[in-house]
């Protein structure tokens, strides 16, 4: 019996992803020293070291899609819905 490689593959992808998710709320804080974003609904996401802090004010609307890792929210994408229209 052959089993393809692609299948193989796929197989050890689906075992090691992390959970991905999207969620989109107000921001209620903002953690500088560690990172962290938490927002209205009380649940708190890591982000990343490149991040645009100044960018990010408590109450804004935001969208985050988001891996969970090791028990952490990391963000991996942000959307400012605010952001997007053209001036």
């Amino acid at each position: 019996m052959r089993i393809p490689i692609g299948a193989v593959a796929a197989m050890l992808l689906i075992s090691t992803a992390a959970y991905a998710g999207q969620t989109e709320g107000l921001i209620k804080e903002i953690d500088k020293e560690t990172l962290t974003l938490t927002l209205d609904d009380g649940k708190s996401y890591k982000l990343n070291a490149e991040t645009d802090l100044e960018a990010l004010k408590p109450g804004m609307d935001i969208v985050i899609a988001y891996d969970e890792t090791d028990g952490e929210n990391i963000i991996t994408d942000m959307q400012l819905p605010d952001s997007d229209s053209t001036e």
